[in-house]
């Protein structure tokens, strides 16, 4: 009798202790205001690169004209510093898109696939690519491209991921949540998500697509 209640208990803790270790703590995830930070980062840095703020020699931005009273970021990021801009910014999205824009790596991103972006383009036109429900390129006819292309989405994959990267750190510390290996594959896999619907909601009739069921389709 003792040795089956033994038995039971520790089947019970067993299961107690495997129940604790599978237990995920929710994050919270800003949807709206990560997608209008993406569209904020898109329109100044990957459109419009020459009206980005530049910064000083010595990696300080530039300061604020004088008398310039602070507005919102999505109507004017491109006229305002970054750092004058996080001090009066009152929407989460205005932060977002000052904490991800001030990171060097996602400055360099941009650039690069600024640079991109013309034959890129042209590859999305002729159906030889695809954009994923995560945001980024996948080859869709080989036949279609060559070595260089390749490379090309190779390379703007890397930067879209530099992206995705920034803003899942971002949201982090702007929403002032715990930065753990949890917390951020989860933060991560919705900023990649939320990119992934910005992109779809840009791309130009004929353009192929996934959607999140996984299923393509075409614009």
């Amino acid at each position: 009798m003792k040795k089956r209640l033994c038995i039971w208990l520790s089947a019970v803790c067993c299961g107690l202790f495997t129940a604790c270790a599978v237990i995920t703590i929710n994050v919270y995830f800003p949807e709206k205001a990560a997608k209008e930070a993406y569209k904020s980062l898109d329109e100044m840095m990957l459109k419009n690169p020459a009206a980005a703020p530049d910064k000083k020699p010595g990696g300080e931005p530039p300061a604020a004209p004088p008398e310039s009273k602070p507005e919102s970021l999505l109507r004017r990021l491109p006229e305002i510093s970054l750092v004058a801009s996080a001090h009066a910014a009152e929407d989460v999205g205005d932060q977002l898109a000052v904490e991800v824009a001030s990171m060097p790596e996602v400055t360099r991103a941009y650039k690069e696939m600024s640079g991109r972006l013309p034959a890129l383009t042209a590859l999305f036109n002729s159906g030889a690519v695809g954009l994923t429900n995560q945001g980024l390129v996948t080859i869709r006819d080989k036949a279609k491209v060559t070595p260089a292309d390749e490379a090309l989405v190779a390379a703007e994959n890397g930067s879209r991921k530099v992206v995705v990267g920034a803003m899942a750190t971002a949201i982090l510390k702007v929403t002032k949540q715990e930065d753990t290996r949890s917390t951020r594959g989860q933060v991560l896999a919705k900023a990649a998500a939320t990119f992934a619907e910005t992109r779809r909601e840009e791309a130009r009739p004929g353009w192929w697509v996934q959607g999140q069921n996984g299923r393509w389709l075409q614009k």
